[in-house]
């Protein structure tokens, strides 16, 4: 994986001969898969927290002084997140953009409560992460509610008197999104729905696949992440089953086309609005595909992350978390989302969090909701 940037400056200077800068006087964190299976994401958060950081320390850094970036492991994984949050406070960092997974994120979040620490998620959409009542924690992307509410609703429209199966990964992020979808298909009338967990990391559903296929099911709605989603519907087009599949933000990645191949082709999902449409956004997109790399999926939501942090730290006038936590309250900010706010929970406010995608030969653009039926 890239060096951060200002890594690759100290080693060209000592190349030159050049004394290298002291040591950063402020000290970030972040945490999220930097390796395993959902290691892709992991190296978008690092690019754009990277890209941001640049920017800031070529400008004078952050209350005039220079910021650099811990990045800790947590393979997605509750436990490890848990380690990788401690290992962050025992560092003594000012403020934590992470971690990226709900399942990750929530029990992390305890740690970093308990330590006084600013946490700031770029990608966490679970509920539960802001509802535990933590002042410190924040996240700049929207809640699985809204989600699936648009799911929920699309289904009962499309498919209310056919056969509907919800399927999850029995993680945070995929139980919670389906278990939200289920309550709201029943606020419309829709009661009869399949609803199973699978485990996740197999290379083979077939099972599965089998029973949605014998119990005639029409659309399966998946709440999890790009690899089993990916399988599903390939094994599922190998079958000769023509499944509709619906799937959440997970599934705005490249991964996903790698993993399902044609069989992607038509797949809908709902995911966070792309940045990369923004005017505010335009400058910082052309920066990184001038560096050769496209800022997909959670890239721009890792720069807002630091980005947000940033403002906030000089409104405050201080790194010390609870001002800053306050200043995020109290004011709005003017980011590559647009301009945002975050309410007493730590939720964000100020743009429209979701979208409507579909999977097209190789890549996904966005669908107008009235046609989401056609």
């Amino acid at each position: 994986m890239m060096l951060p940037i200002w890594n690759l400056f100290g080693v060209l200077a000592i190349a030159l001969g050049i004394a290298p800068a002291a040591r950063a006087d402020i000290l970030i964190g972040a945490s999220g898969p930097m390796t395993g299976g959902m290691a892709w994401f992991g190296e978008q958060m690092q690019r754009g927290m990277d890209m941001k950081l640049a920017e800031l320390n070529a400008a004078g850094g952050v209350l005039g002084e220079r910021v650099e970036l811990l990045i800790v492991d947590d393979y997605c994984d509750p436990e490890q997140a848990i380690a990788a949050a401690e290992k962050l406070v025992a560092a003594g960092v000012a403020a934590v953009i992470g971690h990226l997974c709900s399942g990750a994120s929530i029990p992390a979040s305890k740690v970093y409560a308990a330590a006084g620490i600013l946490m700031i998620s770029p990608y966490s959409s679970n509920p539960t992460l802001t509802e535990q009542g933590f002042a410190n924690v924040f996240r700049v992307c929207g809640r699985d509610t809204i989600q699936a509410t648009m799911v929920s609703d699309h289904l009962a429209e499309r498919w209310g008197d056919q056969d509907i199966a919800i399927v999850h990964d029995g993680q945070a992020y995929g139980r919670g999104i389906a278990e939200e979808a289920l309550r709201r298909l029943k606020h419309h009338g829709v009661t009869d729905v399949l609803f199973e967990a699978i485990e996740p990391g197999h290379a083979d559903y077939l099972t599965l696949i089998d029973r949605l296929e014998a119990e005639g099911i029409d659309a399966l709605y998946f709440g999890g992440y790009t690899p089993e989603a990916g399988v599903i519907i390939r094994q599922a087009r190998s079958r000769g089953y023509a499944l509709e599949m619906i799937g959440s933000d997970a599934l705005i990645s490249e991964y996903f086309w790698r993993v399902a191949g044609p069989a992607a082709v038509g797949v809908r999902f709902v995911s966070y609005a792309d940045p990369r449409t923004n005017d505010e956004a335009a400058a910082i997109v052309e920066r990184f595909r001038a560096d050769g790399y496209e800022p997909e999926g959670l890239t721009l939501y890792s720069y807002a992350g630091v980005e947000v942090w940033a403002q906030a730290v000089k409104k405050a006038g201080t790194i010390e978390p609870k001002a800053v936590a306050a200043a995020l309250r109290a004011h709005k900010f003017d980011t590559i989302l647009g301009t945002i706010g975050f309410d007493p929970k730590g939720d964000v406010y100020g743009y429209e969090p979701f979208v409507w995608y579909v999977w097209q030969e190789g890549n996904y653009a966005p669908v107008d909701p009235g046609k989401l039926t056609e």
